[in-house]
């Protein structure tokens, strides 16, 4: 049972079915009217592009570890944000958030950096906010896109909302359980659904409201707003108006919690500078943006959904064998920045590590402690044993391995293997649950394969098909027989009696 208060409201993120959501206002009006086409070009604001400074003065403290790490990419207001920030962080616990709009049932490897900036700033002594975007996901955030979203109904977003619940509600255990020797010195957790502060308002009183404290030059020049318009396409006033209400989110987690520091992925900087901008205006207080880098393939392409190459966070969509292998081959050249990046090691035992690995290549140390670390992490101690079950079953042609491994296991491990479950007859040789298994032609070329060496039952050649099946050799222990053809071609057979 973790020990920290994982708070939220079961209302705010299942609501009643059927019920009329206020929230998607813009989105219920919007995407039927005009669109800011590509002619409305402004000049891009210089800010955008500095990145995060270690000033004399700040050179202490969780920024400076966040900053020696690479966790911090850019700041704003650039100026406040290094001269001000790490005092107000080391004078009291301040309150810190991050939002997470779910427009998929799954968070993935490039959400996870954020979560670990967040987990950085709870060890400290801070309260974090982790914030669901059940509103803002109906709307689509423009950043990054270079088309429009596909809209999302309350129900998709509903189901999204609780895969995403759960990684986050598990990476927060397991981080406790495992990376936190004293969670006494945690700061408080809090999980939040944006759906609750808009859903009884009406667009009139939005607009009226919050409407009126934006200009439109300043959110006409946001990069994510420049880039859309260069586009045959243009942008949605639904897309457009996006930067509202993330700003608004600021704005009421300051107004609620005393919230000062809102966190977010490098694309994110825009909404960040809306946000700021909205709380100073109504409030006249100094709040502050960081981001975190983009998580970015060996060929320096985002690494995310919508690129189509994201390593999920949860099991039924990337399992903990495949999550544990992509971190597991990364290049050489990258080890080292994500062992910095995406583990609660200290600098000292990275470079330690690196050592090791500069003195023995080939054991891939470093590759391996990367590995373990985000496993665990993401899927626990008992999903980074699944892991390593799996790494020897298939890639050690390990026996004992492959009998340890529960039915989900084999289903994750061989994805697109068929599975069948049928009853052992005295007497079935290796002809037979060939053919059982749809592994082999009927016939004799079935047979010949089996003659000539090409298939393997649990890693060892069979090539007798008259051969009676063995139990501890043919069928192991678990009752599995894994059929192996050619390179590539799995078969699995669950004997249900042996």
């Amino acid at each position: 049972m973790p020990f920290y208060s994982f708070l939220f409201l079961h209302s705010h993120i299942c609501p009643l079915a059927g019920e009329s959501v206020r929230s998607n206002m813009a989105a219920s009006i919007a995407r039927s009217c005009c669109r800011v086409h590509s002619r409305v070009i402004l000049r891009k604001t210089s800010y955008l592009k500095t990145s995060f400074h270690c000033s004399p003065s700040s050179r202490s403290g969780l920024l400076l570890s966040l900053h020696n790490r690479g966790l911090l990419k850019e700041s704003f207001p650039e100026h406040a944000a290094q001269a001000e920030l790490p005092d107000l962080l080391q004078s009291a616990p301040q309150t810190v958030y991050c939002g997470f709009d779910p427009t998929a049932d799954s968070l993935h490897a490039g959400n996870l950096l954020a979560i670990i900036g967040l987990l950085h700033f709870r060890a400290a002594g801070h309260d974090i906010i982790a914030l669901l975007g059940g509103a803002t996901a109906q709307i689509g955030d423009p950043s990054g896109r270079s088309a429009e979203r596909e809209r999302l109904s309350p129900a998709a977003v509903e189901q999204n909302s609780r895969g995403i619940l759960e990684s986050l509600h598990r990476i927060f255990t397991h981080h406790e359980l495992y990376f936190c020797p004293d969670s006494s010195r945690l700061g408080r957790l809090t999980v939040l659904n944006n759906r609750s502060w808009y859903k009884d308002w009406s667009v009139l009183e939005f607009l009226s409201e919050v409407g009126r404290s934006f200009r439109m030059g300043t959110m006409l020049s946001r990069h994510s707003v420049q880039s859309r318009l260069k586009g045959a396409e243009g942008m949605s006033f639904t897309e457009f108006s996006y930067q509202i209400f993330q700003a608004f989110d600021f704005y009421r987690l300051h107004q609620l919690h005393g919230c000062r520091l809102q966190l977010g992925g490098a694309d994110q900087l825009g909404n960040i500078m809306s946000g700021h901008e909205l709380v100073h205006r109504k409030t006249g207080e100094e709040v502050y943006g960081l981001t975190v880098p983009l998580v970015t393939t060996s060929m320096g392409d985002k690494l995310g959904k919508t690129a189509g190459n994201a390593v999920w966070l949860n099991r039924d969509k990337t399992s903990p064998f495949d999550f544990y292998q992509y971190f597991l081959r990364l290049p050489d050249k990258s080890v080292e920045g994500y062992l910095k990046l995406f583990t609660f090691l200290s600098l000292a035992e990275v470079e330690k590590v690196m050592e090791q690995q500069k003195q023995d290549p080939g054991k891939r140390i470093a590759h391996k402690r990367l590995a373990a670390e985000v496993t665990k992490l993401v899927h626990g101690k008992e999903g980074f044993e699944s892991a390593k079950r799996c790494t020897n079953a298939l890639y050690h042609s390990n026996i004992e391995a492959l009998e340890q491994m529960s039915d989900t296991e084999l289903q994750e491990l061989f994805r697109e293997a068929p599975f069948h479950e049928i009853f052992l007859d005295p007497g079935t040789t290796v002809l037979d649950a060939c053919r059982r298994a749809q592994a082999i032609p009927e016939g004799p070329r079935g047979y010949q394969m089996i003659k000539d060496g090409g298939v393997w039952i649990n890693h060892q050649r069979t090539a007798n098909p008259e051969q009676v099946l063995v139990l501890g050799q043919h069928v192991l222990s678990n009752g599995l027989s894994l059929i192996r053809v050619g390179k590539r071609n799995f078969y699995i057979l669950k004997w249900l009696s042996m």
